[in-house]
Protein backbone atom coordinates (compact mmCIF):
# COMPACT_ATOMS: atom_id res chain seq x y z
CA UNK A 1 0.00 0.00 0.00
CA UNK A 2 1.07 3.60 -1.14
CA UNK A 3 2.74 5.54 2.26
CA UNK A 4 -0.27 8.20 2.39
CA UNK A 5 -1.62 11.23 0.76
CA UNK A 6 0.60 14.21 -1.05
CA UNK A 7 -0.64 17.11 0.74
CA UNK A 8 0.19 19.60 -2.07
CA UNK A 9 -1.19 16.90 -4.68
CA UNK A 10 -4.36 16.20 -2.94
CA UNK A 11 -6.00 19.29 -3.20
CA UNK A 12 -8.33 18.86 -6.34
CA UNK A 13 -7.00 21.88 -8.65
CA UNK A 14 -3.40 20.87 -8.10
CA UNK A 15 -4.05 17.02 -8.58
CA UNK A 16 -5.63 17.70 -11.63
CA UNK A 17 -2.49 20.63 -13.01
CA UNK A 18 -0.15 17.22 -12.54
CA UNK A 19 -2.94 15.06 -14.69
CA UNK A 20 -2.99 17.75 -17.31
CA UNK A 21 0.80 18.24 -17.47
CA UNK A 22 1.63 14.93 -17.20
CA UNK A 23 -0.47 13.67 -19.87
CA UNK A 24 1.49 16.05 -22.39
CA UNK A 25 3.94 13.88 -24.45
CA UNK A 26 7.32 13.48 -23.17
CA UNK A 27 6.32 15.77 -20.36
CA UNK A 28 6.29 19.04 -22.73
CA UNK A 29 5.41 22.32 -21.47
CA UNK A 30 2.11 23.92 -21.90
CA UNK A 31 1.44 27.59 -22.03
CA UNK A 32 -0.38 29.24 -18.81
CA UNK A 33 -3.68 30.03 -21.06
CA UNK A 34 -3.80 26.75 -22.53
CA UNK A 35 -3.50 24.95 -19.00
CA UNK A 36 -6.05 27.33 -18.06
CA UNK A 37 -8.32 26.76 -20.62
CA UNK A 38 -8.24 22.88 -19.65
CA UNK A 39 -9.07 23.64 -16.18
CA UNK A 40 -11.57 26.25 -17.02
CA UNK A 41 -9.88 28.27 -13.46
CA UNK A 42 -8.86 31.80 -13.17
CA UNK A 43 -5.21 33.72 -13.75
CA UNK A 44 -5.21 34.42 -10.11
CA UNK A 45 -6.50 30.58 -8.81
CA UNK A 46 -3.95 28.50 -11.33
CA UNK A 47 -1.35 31.24 -10.53
CA UNK A 48 -1.51 30.44 -6.73
CA UNK A 49 -1.72 26.78 -7.29
CA UNK A 50 0.75 26.90 -9.63
CA UNK A 51 2.88 28.68 -6.86
CA UNK A 52 2.53 25.59 -4.67
CA UNK A 53 3.59 23.27 -6.62
CA UNK A 54 6.78 25.18 -8.23
CA UNK A 55 7.43 25.66 -4.68
CA UNK A 56 7.34 21.92 -3.44
CA UNK A 57 9.56 21.24 -7.02
CA UNK A 58 6.94 19.66 -8.89
CA UNK A 59 6.59 22.13 -11.80
CA UNK A 60 8.74 24.13 -13.36
CA UNK A 61 7.80 27.65 -14.47
CA UNK A 62 9.27 29.62 -17.52
CA UNK A 63 8.09 33.10 -18.30
CA UNK A 64 9.57 33.96 -21.86
CA UNK A 65 9.26 37.30 -23.49
CA UNK A 66 7.05 37.50 -26.58
CA UNK A 67 6.90 41.55 -28.11
CA UNK A 68 5.31 43.10 -25.10
CA UNK A 69 3.58 40.15 -23.64
CA UNK A 70 4.86 37.72 -21.12
CA UNK A 71 4.66 34.25 -22.06
CA UNK A 72 4.30 31.62 -19.20
CA UNK A 73 5.32 27.64 -19.96
CA UNK A 74 4.35 25.55 -16.87
CA UNK A 75 5.74 21.81 -17.32
CA UNK A 76 5.95 18.90 -14.59
CA UNK A 77 9.87 17.75 -13.34
CA UNK A 78 10.78 14.02 -12.20
CA UNK A 79 10.16 15.20 -8.56
CA UNK A 80 6.24 15.95 -9.92
CA UNK A 81 5.75 13.08 -11.71
CA UNK A 82 6.57 10.85 -8.92
CA UNK A 83 4.73 12.83 -6.66
CA UNK A 84 1.33 12.56 -9.19
CA UNK A 85 1.87 8.64 -9.95
CA UNK A 86 2.59 7.95 -5.88
CA UNK A 87 -0.57 9.77 -4.64
CA UNK A 88 -2.33 8.02 -7.96
CA UNK A 89 -1.24 4.54 -6.30
CA UNK A 90 -2.31 5.77 -2.66
CA UNK A 91 -5.95 6.44 -4.43
CA UNK A 92 -6.21 3.32 -6.36
CA UNK A 93 -5.07 1.76 -2.64
CA UNK A 94 -7.97 3.14 -1.06
CA UNK A 95 -10.43 1.86 -3.90
CA UNK A 96 -8.82 -1.49 -3.61
CA UNK A 97 -9.39 -1.49 -0.16
CA UNK A 98 -12.85 -0.85 -0.18
CA UNK A 99 -13.54 -2.81 -2.92
CA UNK A 100 -12.19 -6.11 -0.70
CA UNK A 101 -13.69 -4.44 2.31
CA UNK A 102 -17.04 -4.68 0.79
CA UNK A 103 -16.84 -8.20 -0.03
Amino acid sequence: MSEGPDEVVHQSTRLRILAALDAEPDQAPLDFSRLKSVLGTTDGNLGAHLGTLEKAGYVSVDKQAVGKRTRTLVAITAAGRTAFLSHLAFLKSIVDQSRIGGR
